[in-house]
């Protein structure tokens, strides 16, 4: 149960870092802004649900789509961590990575095909659920059994439930802690997501090359 509660946490605190409802709270913000509470409410409803459903799909089915293009765990390891890293290593430096946040160009173009609703893009895809975020689902659960995937979806819907709170109380809490409050918040993610990444490089290389852990 201990090992359990561990793996719990672990994925918690990964998805946490990479996801960072606290940092995108200020982007939701201004995607809403002019909308009544009912609306903003709404849209973060959406966004999280949808942010969910990406997450946990690619979680449960991660080895069936490995087997159906014939991917190898340990490049997809050295790969994603590759990815993840960079996203941590933009975030120390207080950059937005273009692979969770759209480019302008992007983003200019979905808000003149649904400008009301930005529940989909770019808040659920690719800002919550974006590359990062899959590539540490699929990481955590391809080696684990029901039991584990089970607890990896479970931590990923209780910061899909912390991240709509967030998300909806968002202007008080953002004058709580104010904005360089929030930077040094980022870039303490920013350092977390890069060890995250880094981890999954030294376990791909190890099974690729058979080393030992000591």
């Amino acid at each position: 149960m201990e090992a359990l509660f561990l793996h719990f946490a672990t994925a918690f605190m990964a998805f946490f870092a990479i996801m960072n409802p606290i940092a995108n709270t200020p982007v939701f913000l201004g995607l809403t802004e002019g909308m009544s509470s009912l609306h903003r409410v709404a849209i973060a409803r959406r966004a999280v649900i949808q942010a969910f459903i990406i997450v946990l799909a690619f979680a449960v089915a991660g080895k069936m789509i490995f087997g159906l293009f014939g991917l190898n765990m340990d490049a997809f390891r050295i790969t994603g961590g590759c990815l993840v890293f960079l996203i941590g290593i933009n975030m120390l430096q207080g950059k937005q990575s273009r692979m969770h946040h759209p480019h302008s160009l992007d983003a200019s173009l979905a808000s003149e095909t649904n400008e009301d609703d930005p529940a989909t893009f770019p808040l659920a895809m690719p800002m919550l659920a974006g590359p990062g975020t899959i590539t540490t689902a699929m990481n955590l659960s391809a080696d684990g059994g029901l039991t584990n995937i089970s607890f990896i979806i479970l931590a990923f819907a209780l910061l899909c439930g912390i991240t709509y709170l967030v998300f909806i109380f968002g202007e008080r809490f953002i004058r709580y802690i104010g904005r360089s409050a929030l930077g040094v918040i980022t870039r303490l993610m920013g350092l977390i997501v890069a060890v995250i990444g880094t981890g999954m490089v030294i376990d791909g290389i190890k099974h690729a090359f058979a080393l030992s852990g000591s």
